[in-house]
């Protein structure tokens, strides 16, 4: 095995880390010009937020997931036309190579911290990175503990500006459910 296929393919340890739907909710303000299109949610299951809360929405969802053998960087759905999904952290600079050599719009979740790392600097160098970023952090399902980095989506030609912020309009109802 290369060392390639071995970032690839190996699972660091916040790789199944999975969004809360409270997180996902705010992208439905900004997908109504993609009513008539096809979402491709790459690193998700039926049992994703993001497939359950774009369904319920009426919107045409597609979705794959490795374990279904479906890999990322050798599967791609027949159509689509947006993709949105929270992507393993692992391989960061990989995922969005291959994201943005689509070119089509896409939103992925991911550690605001990466904007510390030169690598979005030269990935996104000849497309413009769009961030929706939030006022508090994010808890994710499948964790024993809350994480302590802020998380965005950073998109491409997916926003009306390069640089916005949400708030999380449900996460009271997490709250309750927990108690």
């Amino acid at each position: 095995m290369t060392t390639n296929e071995y970032i690839r393919t190996s699972k660091g340890k916040n790789d199944e880390c999975y969004t809360e739907r409270y997180a996902v909710e705010p992208l439905l303000d900004f997908l109504p010009k993609f009513k008539d299109k096809i979402i491709w949610c790459p690193f998700d299951t039926e049992e994703s937020e993001f497939v359950k809360v774009f369904q319920e929405n009426n919107y045409n969802v597609v979705y794959s997931h490795i374990d279904y053998g479906q890999d990322f960087y050798n599967y791609e759905p027949a159509k689509w036309d947006v993709l949105i999904s929270n992507p393993p952290f692992t391989n960061k600079s990989g995922i969005f190579r291959r994201a943005l050599n689509f070119n089509k719009p896409f939103a992925l979740l991911m550690s605001i911290l990466w904007l510390n790392d030169a690598v979005p600097a030269k990935v996104f160098k000849d497309k413009q990175l769009q961030i929706l970023t939030f006022d508090e952090r994010m808890t994710f399902k499948g964790l024993l503990k809350q994480i302590n980095f802020m998380s965005a989506y950073f998109c491409w030609n997916f926003l009306p500006k390069d640089f916005m912020f949400s708030t999380f309009r449900n996460r009271n109802q997490l709250k309750l459910i927990k108690e």
